[in-house]
């Protein structure tokens, strides 16, 4: 793994995954036909792309009921707590609508709403996420959206892994469809025979699910175009080499684009961490993505003292944040920019990938400096509320109109003046 001195930082910021023209293309050309052709278009896509002729897309109570036996007892387990640990950890994050009443009588407020829909997209293809299906469907749940659908693509049995249809039910799901792809979200956001639309679409996927994602913004909400994952681990002498690497890891075996990054004062730390990643590397199953990833996007940074690593890292805004230092709590209050900030030896970031609580939907490409992490309000929408008594008009009523006559909107000013003129107050 590469040693630089800070002076030689690079930033982690990754070209945003735009797509290649082409892809473009079959995006538009796919949403176009689900927007025309509805579900007859989804079992076509689902053909070519997904291998398999569908007679229903709905996943049905007997496929649930299947794969709770396909799974053993300790996985169930497993889920619920953690199920059960994200649900208390954003009940947390819920506020409340609320009023205050002014000496005149007005009345201003904010009135929270639930959404009532929202679709969650959850990968297919070799891999399985119930962590996804779990971290996506709670905080929807507790932010109150009624209607729930998850869609992921089948495989070339026509069926979802085992372990997601159990997160699924865990969750809460009541509404799972077999279709992947740009054609899920596209059907999430325009609705086809089968598949009623929804209000936003939250989930990750392949450069085709991000591609539709951001083509049917707007008509829909969408969570974020997340990119490659990444970490920055901020250390001094009193970490240990071993542990830093496997955790640089982690985050490399995700994908060839990911991003591993250690800042420490410690020249002697980053030559033991340099050597402990390639010695770790050579016994990883992933070990030529891990491997391609550390190469590309994996970097060292040496710098004179902790301050100036505690600068360098809010430089990065990274994705998830590991604080292995003496006293690391110390340098939470210095720390302004990272999705997820994990503090000490024992919280190591696969903890909040899967079961502490917080989500691990988290702003990836330096976007930490002005995004957060998926939670309940984005699962909510506010409305303000204003009740102007009579006696607040009265008081600013010229002034109001004043206002919209400097903006050269008269009936603006006209539809305050008539309540004044009415009321024999001008």
């Amino acid at each position: 793994m590469k040693i630089f001195k800070v002076s030689e930082l690079i930033s982690i910021k990754r070209s945003i995954e735009t797509g290649t023209s082409e892809q473009l293309d079959v995006v538009k050309k796919i949403i176009a036909e689900i927007r025309t052709r509805g579900d007859e278009a989804l079992r076509e896509f689902t053909e070519k792309f997904d291998r398999v002729s569908l007679s229903s897309f709905s996943v049905t109570e007997e496929e649930i009921e299947t794969a709770y036996q396909q799974v053993d007892e300790r996985f169930i387990s497993i889920v619920q707590e953690a199920a059960e640990n994200i649900r208390t950890f954003h009940e947390k994050q819920l506020r409340p609508s609320w009023m205050t009443t002014e000496e005149n009588g007005t009345v201003l407020g904010q009135k929270i709403t639930p959404l009532d829909s929202v679709g969650v997209y959850v990968p297919g293809g070799t891999a399985a996420y119930p962590s996804s299906v779990l971290m996506n469907v709670i905080p929807a749940k507790v932010a109150g959206v009624k209607r729930i659908v998850m869609v992921s693509p089948p495989d070339d049995q026509g069926l979802l892994p085992a372990a997601v249809l159990v997160a699924a039910k865990e969750a809460g799901v009541e509404e799972i469809y077999k279709v992947g792809g740009a054609q899920a979200i596209a059907a999430l956001a325009y609705g086809t025979e089968t598949i009623q639309s929804v209000d936003k679409i939250t989930g990750p996927g392949n450069i085709f699910v991000a591609l539709a994602k951001r083509e049917v913004f707007g008509d829909v909400d969408i969570d974020m175009i997340a990119g490659p994952s990444e970490i920055a681990i901020l250390a001094d002498d009193t970490a240990r080499a071993d542990e830093l690497a496997a955790d640089l890891l982690s985050q490399a075996e995700h994908d060839p684009r990911a991003c591993s990054v250690l800042v420490t004062p410690s020249f002697a730390l980053a030559e033991a961490v340099s050597v402990e990643v390639e010695k770790q590397l050579s016994t990883l199953p992933r070990k030529d993505i891990a491997a391609r990833s550390i190469s590309d996007y994996g970097a060292i940074y040496v710098t004179a003292d902790i301050d100036e690593a505690v600068e360098t890292v809010n430089q990065l805004a990274p994705e998830h944040l590991e604080i292995i230092t003496e006293n690391a709590i110390e340098l939470l209050g210095k720390i302004r920019h990272a999705g997820a900030i994990f503090i000490g030896r024992y919280s190591s970031e696969p903890v909040g990938d899967y079961f502490a609580g917080p989500n691990h939907v988290l702003p990836t490409n330096g976007t930490a400096r002005f995004s957060s992490p998926l939670n309940v309000d984005d699962f909510q929408k506010k409305s303000s509320v204003i009740i102007y008594s009579q006696k607040a008009l009265t008081e600013n009523g010229a002034k109001i109109a004043e206002f919209a006559r400097m903006e050269g909107l008269e009936a603006h000013a006209r539809a305050v003046e008539i309540r004044l003129k009415n009321d024999g107050k001008l």
